[in-house]
This record gives C-alpha cells, sequence and structure tokens, in this order.
C-alpha cells in the first residue's frame, strides 16, 4: 500500500486558516478531485467539517478523539492506526489534513502530492517541516495563472528514498 500526503501549500508553509483554504485555486481542487477518486481520503474531524459533506467516489475516513463522533457515508475512527486497519488492501491511500495528522503521517509517507503556491498567505495552520534531502522530486508541472487561477502555483510529487 502506498501512503501519499496531498496538500496545497503556500509558499510561508500556510495550508489554512480558520478552517478554511486561504486561496481560490480551482486548478488545485480538479487536480484534488483527479488523483484522489477512486482512493480512500483520510482526515481529521475539522478538515471534514471544512469540506461539509463526504467526498463522492472515494472510501471517507474521519479521524476524531471525539468517542461519539459519526458521519453518515463515512467511517470514523480514533487513531491513524485504526485508519490504516481499514485501508490495508488498497493500491493507494490519501491523507488530506489537517496540520495534525500531516504531521502524525509524514513519517509513513511515501509519496507526497503538494501543490506549491508562490504566494504567501496569513493562516494558522502550517505545514509540517519536510526533510526534502529524503525526498526525490519525480514530477513538477507549472500551473497556469488566469482569471480563475490568480496566484502561481506547481504541481509537484515527491518519493521517499529509498533508504
Amino acid at each position: 500500500m502506498i501512503v501519499s500526503i496531498i496538500a496545497a501549500i503556500a509558499e510561508n508553509g500556510v495550508i489554512g486558516e480558520s478552517n478554511n483554504l486561504p486561496w481560490r485555486l480551482p486548478a488545485d481542487l480538479k487536480r484534488f478531485k483527479e488523483i484522489t477518486t477512486g482512493h480512500p481520503v483520510i482526515m481529521g474531524r475539522k478538515t471534514h467539517e471544512s469540506i461539509g459533506r463526504a467526498l463522492p467516489n472515494r472510501k471517507n475516513i474521519i479521524i476524531t478523539r471525539r468517542e461519539d463522533y459519526s458521519v453518515e457515508g463515512c467511517s470514523v475512527v480514533h487513531s491513524i492506526d485504526e485508519a490504516l486497519s481499514l485501508v490495508k488492501d488498497e493500491e493507494e491511500i490519501f491523507f488530506i489534513g489537517g496540520g495534525d495528522i500531516y504531521r502524525q503521517v509524514l513519517p509513513l509517507a511515501h509519496r507526497l502530492y503538494i501543490t506549491r503556491i508562490h504566494k504567501e498567505f496569513p493562516g494558522d495552520t502550517r505545514f509540517p517541516e519536510v526533510d526534502f534531502g529524503e525526498w526525490k522530486e519525480v514530477r513538477r508541472e507549472k500551473g497556469t495563472v488566469d482569471e480563475k487561477n490568480p496566484y502561481e502555483h506547481e504541481f509537484l510529487i515527491f518519493e521517499r528514498k529509498s533508504p
């Protein structure tokens, strides 16, 4: 099973502000949908609540400390290990946020799908520090800036180097 992280990250490391994305970048949302459709997506409770619904055509797994939490159309678990046990037979799984989940999963990840937004944004949630010496960039694609996607951005894929 390939454990992947997918995230959009501003130049200053920000990934969120008050449980929302601090930018509007439809090209990133389109890429997210294309990459994750058909695969399990695992997220923290706050990330799920910011999305507001189960993502279609994906097995949705929510990690929360709340024992009484339930959401229609989603599996609810209470740890990373419990989430992984639900998807052990999958080819590739995606952790989609938020910051605490990314911090816990980064040491386990095999692949990073990053949208790098070349602008700084205010925010209260940041992506964890990544030692890019442990990762090999396998793909880089420059995003198109237009009226709908007003920020310079790149789509990057990294794979963990073998030990």
